[in-house]
């Protein structure tokens, strides 16, 4: 190491995966960076909540990589505390549970022999006649399982998380999250065990034992033992430059101020937010397309229930027109360390919404009310053995592929890499619906720009053999998933 590098000053913006990643990695080239985080929590959408002793999990996050390099940082900031458990999710649709990975005896009972039949045909009819230019979800899921199967499974749930007509949804989202999946390959499971790793239909996963927060906390906890600074409750509110070079960043903490010069910059900020802070501010087209990105929020309903058991699925995806609900989370079958009464269950009904909107703006009172009647009727308990609850809001949790994305993404992607100091990364910062390990991964790929001199593009991290051929330096396996239990029939967060 170089005294160079010792002296070498870094402002990192936000302390979610990516973020922490970068920091903990550059410690380890002995640098000392600083960390603002505007929220008193790390992680961000990994983070771990609490109340009264009880920990929500913001999603759901499993722990599974093919990734050699965010393999051994998790183990080697976990150690013994990074549980192995078992996976169990189901699908509630029209009033009846569906294993999944589907199973053949479950499945035909549930849609119906007929149904079922109708299924297989409109497959075949889709391979021999599909739809010739894709351009949406619909398209892609269509041509890759046929319009029943996609009107039976893809299509209430999807437009629940995203709140837009699936016709709407690009299918460049469809090919980054459900990839691997295919009809052929989801009955093959029914009845072998795959030798390829499908990601939506692992069997196992690793887990912190108080949630992911844990270890986003330890990494904080690494970073400031080795000199650095991860500082909560600061707000970046302008970003200075000159040309296209950034000179420093403006934290607002305690209604205080402080101007925070450096050498070099990694945002993990919405990459929107970070356009519209620049001062001077950027050309007229990039601040359009800035403000014309669209991001899609959720919140959490935690009941707190007195019943020790009431179902064994680690999650259930809720396609069920009639309720609002999305997701329902046990985080006892997560880890029975969630929970500090093992004689209790605690339930975190997961409603996908707009920041602002109805639904975002109802009271948690009538929240919960509403996750009484929900849970009461779905069948999963009863109203009255709700004895607790709170919410939690998740801002700008899912970057969104509309049908204006890619034009604009396009303005910004260029308008970004003419910055000679500055390297965004992260699912918001890339605006790119990217799992934990990829995130990961681009805060591993932005220092290794940035100490070794390196040019990996960040943008294509997740995509597809872009994605390999970036990081073939940094690992010899392929990354696949990090992050959340979303559904491979619908749309994995």
């Amino acid at each position: 190491m170089n005294k160079r590098d010792d002296n070498k000053r870094v402002v990192i913006v936000g302390g979610g995966p990516a973020g922490l990643t970068a920091a903990y990695d550059l410690t380890k080239h002995g640098v000392k960076p600083r960390v603002f985080e505007k929220l008193d929590l790390v992680g961000g959408i990994s983070c771990t909540q609490e109340y009264k002793g009880y920990r929500f999990d913001m999603g759901g996050h499993r722990f599974f990589t093919k990734s050699k390099a965010v393999r051994q940082m998790w183990d080697e900031v976990m150690g013994e505390t990074f549980l192995l458990r078992p996976r169990k999710s189901r699908i509630f649709y029209r009033s009846k549970f569906f294993d999944y990975p589907l199973k053949p005896g479950n499945a035909l009972k549930g849609l119906g022999f007929f149904n079922a039949v109708l299924i297989v045909l409109s497959y075949m009819r889709w391979q021999i006649l599909p739809y010739r230019k894709v351009e949406s979800f619909e398209h892609w899921v269509t041509n890759r399982f046929g319009k029943r199967l996609f009107n039976t499974f893809f299509k209430t749930y999807t437009e629940k998380v995203w709140g837009i007509p699936c016709s709407e949804l690009k299918a460049e989202w469809a090919a980054q999250r459900i990839k691997n999946l295919s009809m052929r390959s989801a009955v093959k499971s029914m009845f072998f065990k795959p030798k390829d790793t499908i990601t939506s239909l692992i069997e196992q996963f690793h887990y912190p034992k108080h949630g992911p927060g844990m270890m986003w906390n330890m990494f904080r906890s690494l970073i400031d033992e080795r000199g650095g600074q991860v500082q909560m409750n600061s707000d970046v509110v302008r970003l200075n430059r000159d040309g296209q070079r950034l000179t420093s960043v403006v934290v607002a903490k305690d209604g205080v101020e402080e101007v925070v010069e450096a050498d070099a910059f990694i945002s993990s900020m919405p990459v929107s937010e970070f356009l519209k802070k620049l001062d001077p501010p950027p050309p007229p087209d990039v601040l359009e397309a800035a403000h014309k990105l669209k991001y899609r929020d959720f919140l959490t309903v935690c009941l707190i229930i007195d019943k020790a058991e009431i179902f064994d699925d680690n999650w259930i995806y809720i396609h069920d027109p009639t309720v609002h609900v999305g997701r329902i989370q046990n985080f006892k079958n997560w880890s029975p360390f969630m929970l500090p009464d093992e004689s209790k269950t605690s339930l975190g009904l997961e409603y996908f919404c707009n920041e602002g909107d109805e639904l975002w703006t109802t009271p948690d009172e009538d929240l919960i009310a509403l996750g009484k009647v929900e849970v009461e009727k779905i069948g999963l308990a009863r109203g009255a053995d709700v004895e607790d609850g709170c919410v939690f809001r998740v801002p700008k949790s899912y970057p969104v592929y509309d049908s204006d994305y890619t034009e604009f993404m396009g303005t910004i992607r260029d308008y970004v890499n003419s910055f000679e100091n500055f390297q965004t990364i992260g699912r918001n910062g890339l605006h790119r619906y990217n799992n934990q390990d990829h995130a990961m991964l681009t805060g591993m790929l932005a220092v290794r720009n940035l100490m070794l001199g390196e040019s990996n593009n960040l943008w294509v991290v997740n995509a597809e053999q872009e994605y390999h051929e970036e990081i073939k330096d940094l690992e010899d396996d392929d990354a696949e998933e990090g992050e959340s239990s979303r559904p491979p029939v619908a749309a994995e967060r």
